[in-house]
């Protein structure tokens, strides 16, 4: 599988600043984990975007050459703006394609052009890439009023931290797949900050309440063994603002299970 570096943290609202050497960190962590949890060493092809942190366009016409050639991958991040244009190549091979989203925060905020870390994913809605009856937003814990109203206009389906403390991990994950094994494809996109920042505090939007480490380790095992989803992402780390290394070395962990 390749591994896809996208060190970009130019839409990032200054929040993300620092980001943009996250991937080459994570892979640095990588090289310490010999196997996954099943005792598998898979290999892997590192390539890179060459980003433009002062070009936000520019950047996003890179992103999206890199992947629309490109197969099943994992992009590391960077910001969550590049998540719109990964997105856009996706779908542009696998039509009518649903997005599972890993995040304290909807991304849906007022339409910013070009689309930010903050809006990203109401843009590519808006924009007819992504239909809303196939997102699966998991983890939320922090909105604006207008980010509540937009999901429950568009019949976007999402747990938050206290439907999912409610329900349970297991019984969430069983209801994610069992909605997205019934879409033509899947693009996964992991932001850290879904962590709780006792276990994740690398980032620039630290939420209290979040997942655990071995709960996101656990969502990935078990989405990564379903058939169609075709690409995942890994946003929003920023080793600058890491403790010993937390957040890099699980984001690390984390690529190394879904590889």
């Amino acid at each position: 599988m390749k591994l896809i570096k996208v060190g970009f943290s130019g839409g990032g609202l200054g929040k993300a600043n620092g980001s943009e050497v996250a991937p080459d960190e994570i892979i640095k962590s990588l090289y310490d984990l010999y196997s996954n949890e099943d005792g598998f060493f898979n290999e892997f092809q590192i390539e890179a975007v060459d980003v433009v942190n002062s070009n936000i366009i520019e950047t996003n016409k890179r992103i999206f050459d890199k992947i629309k050639s490109s197969n099943k991958c994992i992009l590391l991040g960077g910001d969550h703006s590049i998540t719109y244009s990964s997105f856009k190549a996706f779908v542009l091979n696998h039509p009518d394609a649903g997005m599972i989203i890993f995040d304290a925060h909807p991304d849906c905020e007022n339409n910013f052009s070009p689309p930010t870390q903050e809006d990203y994913l109401k843009v590519l809605i808006e924009e007819g890439f992504l239909n809303p009856a196939k997102v699966i937003l998991i983890g939320l814990r922090n909105w604006h009023e207008n980010e509540i109203k937009y999901l429950k206009e568009k019949g976007i389906f999402y747990f938050n931290m206290k439907k999912m403390f409610d329900l349970g991990v297991n019984e969430v994950c069983s209801l994610v797949m069992e909605r997205a094994l019934l879409w033509p494809s899947v693009y996964v996109s992991v932001d850290i900050d879904v962590v709780d920042p006792a276990f994740a505090p690398g980032t620039g939007y630290c939420e209290p309440g979040g997942l655990t480490s071995r709960e996101i380790i656990y969502f990935l095992q078990r989405i990564k063994k379903m058939r169609n989803v075709g690409m995942f992402d890994i946003v929003e780390v920023c080793p600058k603002l890491d403790v010993n290394g937390l957040t890099v070395k699980l984001a690390a962990k984390l690529v190394r299970e879904v590889l």
